[in-house]
C-alpha cells in the first residue's frame, strides 16, 4: 500500500464517522497509535511468515493444563512439525462459549496460568510474556482469538450498559425497545437460541451468538477506539497475530441480513492499518464462514486480513472421500468459486478444528450426502443437520489410510494447514467430556465430543505399539510435516491440475486427485488415491515419466500404481 496506515485510517474513519464531532476521538487514537508504534520493541515480522506457517490450534488446559505444561510441550510441537501455535481462547471469561464470551479482553483466565484467581493483571500478563519467550526462542509464531462482534455480558461494559438508557456504555451495545429491527438476519444457533433479541427489564438487546453475548455496537466510534487498544495492547505483549472472531457480523443496518456489509471492512481496514502502523507483518486472520467469494473480499486491496479460512473446501474434501472423486475439490477450487487472490494473502485449511464439521456453506443435496455419510451417531449432529460434532478420526472410521489421505490432501494444496490439538494422535471424540458438559450447562453442545483434555499418560502407552491408530498416525503425520517444512512450494507455490490416465476407471469418476505445485526451482506432483482399490498412473499429461518420490528418493516411473487411499509427493 503506498498510503501511509495512518492516512489509511483517516481515510476509514470518515467514511465510519461522517461529520466534525468524531474528529477528537480520531485524533486521540491516532496518538495513541504512533505511541504504541514508538515503545513497541519487537520490531516488524518478516513478510508473509504465515505462507510456510503449519499452525497448530490448541486449548491450553485441555492439552497442557498451563501455560507452564504448554512450555513442557513446545518441543513436542516443534518436533512435530509446527512452526505457529493458535491459542483457543485464553482470556478471562465466564467460560459458557469456551472462552468465545469474553469478559476481559486484557486478563487471561488465571487458572491457565497456574495462579491464584486473586493474582493481579499484570503478574499474569508477566507470565504470559515468559510464555511468549519461550516460543519464539524455538522460533514459533503464536497468535490467538479475539472475538470482536461481541463480548460476555458479564464486561463490565455491559453490567454498565444494562442499568438504563442514560448510561454511558448503553451505547457500546444495541438495545431496542422491541424485537422488529434487523428482522432479516439469520439464526446463527438455529436450534440453540429461537431469536437474535433477549429481553433484559423493558428492553432487548441484541445478538447474533448465544444470549449471554450481547453484540458490540460499532456505530459508536468509542467501541471501535476500545478495540483498537485492545489490538495494542497484546502487540505490546509480543503476540505475532490475531484470529478475528466472527468478523463478517460486525456492522449492522436496519434491511440488511447484517452480514459482510460496506462498512464491516471499513472497519477491518482500521484494524489492519493499526497493525501495519505498530508491528507491519502481524498476522489477522479472517474467521468469516462465507462463500469464498465473499471472503476474498476481507482481503480486500492488500489492507484488510492476510488470509482467510476456505470453509467451503474442507466439506469438499470430505465429500470427495466419501464418493471417492475428485470433482468436488476440484468443483470448488475452480477460479468461478474460489477467486484467485494476491500473492500476499492465502487461504488457511483444515480438517478438523474446534466447532463441527460445518455443512453451512454446502448445497442441500451436498448436505444430505456429507452428513448421511459421516454422521454415523445421531448425538454428533450440529444445528440440525448444518454440522457434525466429531473428531478426524471418528469421521474417518479410525482407517490410518484414509487419515493419512486426508491429510496429504490438506498439506499440498494451496494454503495454511492448521492441526487440531490430538489429531496427529487419531485422538476420538471424548465422550465423558461431552456428557460432563451437557450436565453442568444444560445445553446440548455437540462440539464438545471434540474438545476435553489430552490423557498424555495414555498416548504415551500407545505411542510405545507401532501397530496401534495412535502409532501409525503419529508417524504418518510426522512425515509428512518433514517433507513439507523441506519444501517452499506447498506454501507459496502455484497450483496446476494434472491430468492422468488411470487403471482401472469407472465411468466418469476421478478417483485421483492430482496436481503439480510449482514455483521458481521446485516442482512437485502430488497424488492423492481417493478409492478403496489400487490405481495405476499409466500417463501424466505433460509427459513426464520419471519422478522421485519425496518419502524415500527413489525413482518412480510411469505407469507405477497407488495403493488403495494412498499417496504420493512426487518430484517433477
Amino acid at each position: 500500500m503506498n498510503i501511509s496506515p495512518l492516512d489509511r485510517i483517516k481515510e476509514a474513519w470518515h467514511e465510519l464517522y461522517p461529520g466534525t464531532e468524531s474528529n477528537n476521538k480520531l485524533e486521540l487514537l491516532l496518538n495513541e497509535l504512533e505511541t504504541a508504534r514508538i515503545s513497541n520493541h519487537f520490531g516488524l515480522q518478516p513478510e508473509g511468515w504465515y505462507k510456510e506457517a503449519v499452525v497448530y490450534s490448541l486449548y491450553v488446559d485441555f492439552f497442557a493444563g498451563t501455560f507452564d505444561g504448554l512450555v513442557g510441550k513446545l518441543d513436542h510441537l516443534k518436533e512435530l512439525g509446527a512452526t505457529c501455535i493458535w491459542l483457543l481462547p485464553i482470556l478471562d471469561s465466564p467460560m459458557r462459549d469456551a472462552g468465545f464470551d469474553i469478559r476481559d479482553y486484557r486478563n487471561i483466565r488465571a487458572d491457565l496460568l497456574g495462579l491464584p484467581a486473586d493474582t493481579t493483571a499484570e503478574v499474569k500478563q508477566q507470565a504470559f510474556r515468559n510464555f511468549l519467550g519461550e516460543a519464539h526462542a524455538r522460533n514459533l509464531k503464536v497468535i490467538f482469538d479475539i472475538a470482536m462482534n461481541h463480548t460476555s455480558e458479564e464486561h463490565p461494559w455491559f453490567v454498565e450498559s444494562r442499568k438504563g438508557p442514560e448510561n454511558p456504555y448503553r451505547n457500546y451495545y444495541i438495545w431496542n425497545k422491541d424485537t422488529n429491527k434487523y428482522k432479516e438476519t439469520r439464526l446463527l444457533f438455529k436450534g440453540m437460541c429461537p431469536s437474535n433479541w433477549e429481553k433484559s427489564g423493558d428492553w432487548y438487546f441484541f445478538h447474533r451468538f448465544f444470549e449471554f453475548q450481547p453484540d458490540l455496537n460499532y456505530k459508536n466510534p468509542d467501541v471501535l477506539i476500545e478495540i483498537s487498544r485492545i489490538l495494542l495492547f497484546w502487540l505490546s505483549q509480543g503476540l505475532d497475530g490475531f484470529r478475528a472472531d466472527a468478523i463478517p457480523y460486525i456492522w449492522k443496518e436496519d434491511g440488511t441480513d447484517c452480514e459482510n456489509l460496506p462498512q464491516t471492512h471499513t472497519i477491518i481496514k482500521i484494524f489492519r492499518a493499526v497493525l501495519d502502523h505498530v508491528r507491519p507483518n502481524t498476522l489477522l486472520l479472517a474467521e468469516a464462514c462465507q462463500p469464498p467469494q465473499e471472503v476474498v473480499k476481507y482481503f480486500g486491496n492488500g489492507d484488510e486480513c492476510h488470509a482467510g479460512y476456505h470453509f467451503p473446501l474442507m466439506p469438499m474434501i470430505f465429500k470427495s472421500m466419501a464418493i471417492e472423486d475428485a470433482t468436488p475439490v476440484l468443483g470448488v477450487l475452480d477460479p468461478s468459486v474460489t477467486p484467485g487472490i494476491a500473492p500476499e494473502n492465502q487461504w488457511f485449511m483444515f480438517l478438523r478444528l474446534h466447532d463441527e464439521l460445518t455443512l453451512e456453506m454446502v448445497t442441500p443435496e451436498d448436505r444430505a450426502i456429507i452428513h448421511g455419510h459421516y454422521c454415523k451417531d445421531k448425538r454428533w449432529d450440529f444445528r440440525v443437520g448444518e454440522g457434525i460434532s466429531a473428531r478426524l478420526a471418528e469421521l474417518l472410521d479410525r482407517d490410518p489410510r484414509k487419515i493419512g489421505l486426508a491429510y496429504s490432501i490438506m498439506l499440498t494444496l494451496p494454503g495454511t494447514p492448521i492441526i487440531y490439538y490430538g489429531d496427529e494422535f487419531a485422538r476420538l471424540n471424548d465422550e465423558d467430556f461431552y456428557a460432563r458438559f451437557k450436565i453442568e450447562t444444560g445445553k446440548d453442545d455437540t462440539r464438545y465430543f471434540v474438545r476435553g483434555p489430552m490423557d498424555w499418560k495414555k498416548t504415551a502407552t500407545e505411542l510405545e505399539d507401532p501397530g496401534s491408530l495412535t502409532s501409525v498416525v503419529n508417524s504418518s503425520l510426522r512425515k509428512q510435516l518433514s517433507i513439507r517444512g523441506q519444501w517452499p512450494v506447498f506454501g507459496r507455490g502455484d497450483n496446476h491440475w494434472a491430468t492422468l490416465e488411470v487403471s482401472p476407471r469407472e465411468g466418469h469418476e476421478k478417483p485421483v486427485l492430482a496436481y503439480f505445485r510449482s514455483m521458481p526451482g521446485q516442482r512437485v506432483l502430488v497424488l492423492n488415491n481417493l478409492s478403496g482399490r489400487e490405481i495405476t498412473i499409466k500417463a501424466i499429461d505433460d509427459n513426464n515419466t520419471e519422478f522421485v518420490n519425496l518419502f524415500n528418493g527413489k525413482l518412480v516411473e510411469t505407469p507405477f500404481t497407488i495403493a488403495p487411499y494412498g499417496y504420493l509427493w512426487l518430484e517433477a
